[in-house]
């Protein structure tokens, strides 16, 4: 049996940049404390909403170096380290390894795109060339790939292939994912509008936007729901869907970066191209952070 990264929330964690759009460790090194004061299970670090593919490779790495010394062990690092281009992928997750990552986060390919026999061979070069647990991200919408049941199986029984972030919104997807896929396989819900639907199927919990900005909350959901309270877990996803909804106004991590700022995290804007939202969304936005208390 190949062994769970985590259980539980582990949270998709911006990128913070200062003033003149560097990464800002001092403010990583601070974020990291709050998510583990606040019962984050993993940090995801360098993924979309970490901004990956505005980082040069030397930011990429260093970010995922600082992340594994301030965390000191606490937590798994899970280390954001796909690309559409398979080889510059095995170097990134070489370096992931090198530094000390406990596992591996590596999406589909995008742009160039490619078959799902070529996904087979992609995460097979991979898996062949690291030692670290990898888990797959499907996120169709932004990639135009998507991982299908069948292939899922055949990934699933490489050797360090340990589970799935599933982002494709398709939960019959997931169920047949599920019943060809072995019991060690961990399928994590991408989608924070999904994670009582993606628990009560069993799964092991979320790779989370919303968690930058409720890491308790989150995690108490994916508690509830693992512990098989999927009354009370049901109910929180319900009681924070529309916020869950806010964190995808436009953009991410447009909206969690300019909500992270309104409640006082500091992190910076989004590197271009991304920008921040229009004056419409902005006030829609603070109005849902009103509602919920997190501004006054």
């Amino acid at each position: 049996m190949k062994k769970t990264v985590f259980t539980g929330s582990g949270v998709a964690l911006v990128t913070p940049f200062d003033a003149d759009g560097n990464v800002n460790f001092g403010k990583l090194k601070e974020l990291i404390e709050f998510h583990v004061k606040n019962k984050t299970d993993a940090l995801i670090v360098c993924g979309t909403t970490g901004e990956n593919p505005t980082l040069s490779d030397e930011e990429h790495i260093e970010v995922i170096k600082k992340c594994v010394e301030f965390v000191s062990g606490r937590i798994p690092v899970i280390a954001g380290t796909g690309s559409n281009d398979t080889s510059h992928a095995v170097m990134m997750s070489e370096q992931a390894q090198i530094f000390g990552a406990d596992a591996l986060l590596v999406v589909t390919p995008y742009y160039n795109k490619t078959s799902q026999q070529g996904l087979k061979k992609h995460f097979e070069f991979i898996n062949d060339r690291v030692n670290l647990p990898m888990i797959l991200y499907n996120v169709p919408s932004r990639t135009g790939v998507n991982i299908e049941p069948e292939t899922y199986a055949y990934l699933a029984c490489l050797e360090n292939v340990a589970g799935t972030k599933e982002a494709n919104s398709d939960i019959s997807s997931v169920i047949k994912t599920i019943s060809l896929c072995p019991e060690d396989f961990d399928i994590y819900s991408g989608n924070d509008d999904q994670i009582s639907a993606i628990i009560n199927l069993g799964g092991k919990g979320v790779i989370s936007v919303l968690a930058n900005i409720l890491p308790k909350e989150v995690h108490t959901m994916a508690k509830y729901g693992i512990s098989g309270k999927y009354k009370k877990c049901v109910e929180m996803q319900k009681k924070y869907l529309p916020l869950c909804e806010a964190m995808f106004y436009d953009v991410n991590p447009m909206p969690v970066k300019e909500a992270m700022n309104l409640m006082g995290f500091d992190v910076g804007e989004c590197r271009l191209p991304l920008c921040r939202m229009n004056d419409e969304k902005s006030a829609k936005l603070k109005s849902v952070l009103e509602e919920y208390n997190l501004i006054s």
